[in-house]
C-alpha cells in the first residue's frame, strides 16, 4: 500500500488533450502532489487496496501506509528541479529544491537494492538503512547545491554582473556537475560549475542567449498562441529564447544535456501555429556522441 501510495500521484499524466499539448505540462505535478491533497490521495489508495483485496483489509487499516507513501511523493519531486505544485490550492508557485536530478543512481540503486533484500530477508533493518542512505543523499544534494551556487556566484562577480537571480541544478544523474545560470544585460547566460566530493572546484564558461522579445513575438499572434506562450512561459519560470538549432521553436533556456551550452531539451512550435489550434509542444533532446564526450569531460573534471 505504501508503494502504490507512492506511485499514483503520478497518475496525473493522464490528465492530457489531444487537441492541447499543454494541458499536460500544467498539471503534471499539480495538485495530486500538493500536501492538502496527501490525506485525500491516501483514502483513495485505500479504498483501491480494499477493492484489490475483495474486502480481505479494510480502508481504515490501509490508510495510513498508504497516506504516508502519498506525503512522499511530493517531496521527493521537489527536491528536483521540475517544479512542483507542493503547496497548491495556498499558493500557484512551482517550488524545486535542486538538491538532486531527476535521474540519480546514488539515490536510487542503494535504495532499490536495501528495499528488495528487506524483503526477500524479511528485515527491517534492511530497509531502514536504504532509507538512511536516501535522506543522506538528498541532504548531501543540499550541500552540493549551496556549494555550487557559492562558487558560481564568485564566478559571476568576476564578470562584473550582478543579477538579481542566480540558479544552480544538478546535471543528468550526478550531484557533482551543476548548470548554472541567470539573467543580465538582455540574455541569458549559462555555464557548468563542478563541484568535486573533494578537490578544488571550477567552472566551465558557457554560453549565452538573447531573452525572448515578448511584445515583438506576440504583436499580431493569435490571441489563442498568445495563451499558449503565456501558459509555456509560467512552466519556464519566464526563461523562454528562440531556439538557436530549431527555428521557430520557443524553448525553455532552463535546461540542456552540456550544462553550460544553449541546446533547450524542448519549447513550444511557433513556426508552425496554425490560427485557431493550440501550439504543439515538442521534446528534442540531443544526445549526439562529442555533446556526451563534453559531458564527461566536464563531470570528470577535465580540461
Amino acid at each position: 500500500m505504501g508503494a502504490l501510495g507512492g506511485l499514483l500521484p503520478d497518475a496525473d499524466v493522464l490528465i492530457r488533450s489531444p487537441s492541447d499539448p499543454l494541458l499536460t505540462l500544467e498539471y503534471h505535478r499539480h495538485f495530486t502532489h500538493a500536501l492538502a491533497f496527501v490525506p485525500v490521495g491516501g483514502a483513495l489508495t485505500a479504498a483501491l487496496g480494499r477493492l484489490i483485496s475483495r474486502g480481505k483489509h479494510q480502508a481504515r487499516d490501509l490508510f495510513l501506509p498508504a497516506t504516508l507513501g502519498w506525503a512522499t511523493h511530493g517531496l521527493l519531486d521537489t527536491c528536483t528541479s521540475y517544479g512542483t505544485y507542493l503547496l497548491w490550492p495556498f499558493s500557484s508557485a512551482r517550488l524545486a529544491w535542486h538538491n538532486i536530478s531527476i535521474v540519480d543512481p546514488l539515490l536510487t540503486l542503494p535504495l532499490l537494492l536495501g528495499v528488495m533484500l528487506a524483503a526477500i530477508r524479511r528485515n527491517r533493518r534492511l530497509g531502514q538503512v536504504a532509507l538512511g542512505w536516501a535522506v543522506a543523499v538528498l541532504l548531501f544534494g543540499v550541500v552540493q547545491r549551496e556549494r555550487a551556487e557559492q562558487v558560481y556566484r564568485e564566478f559571476i562577480a568576476s564578470r562584473g554582473h550582478d543579477p538579481a537571480i542566480v540558479e544552480v541544478k544538478p546535471s543528468l544523474g550526478n550531484n557533482i556537475l551543476f548548470r548554472g545560470f541567470y539573467a543580465h544585460d538582455g540574455s541569458y547566460w549559462a555555464d557548468a560549475v563542478r563541484v568535486p566530493w573533494w578537490g578544488e572546484a571550477r567552472v566551465y564558461q558557457g554560453a549565452q542567449a538573447p531573452t525572448l522579445d515578448w511584445e515583438r513575438v506576440t504583436e499580431g499572434l493569435d490571441p489563442l498562441h498568445v495563451r499558449d506562450l503565456e501558459r509555456f512561459a509560467y512552466f519556464s519560470n519566464g526563461y523562454l529564447i528562440h531556439d538557436p538549432i530549431e527555428l521557430g521553436m520557443i524553448a525553455d533556456f532552463r535546461y540542456a544535456i552540456l550544462p553550460n551550452s544553449v541546446a533547450p531539451m524542448w519549447g513550444v512550435d511557433l513556426g508552425g501555429a496554425k490560427p485557431g489550434e493550440h501550439l504543439q509542444f515538442r521534446r528534442y533532446t540531443k544526445t549526439t556522441p562529442p555533446v556526451r564526450a563534453a559531458f564527461m569531460d566536464q563531470l570528470l573534471g577535465r580540461p
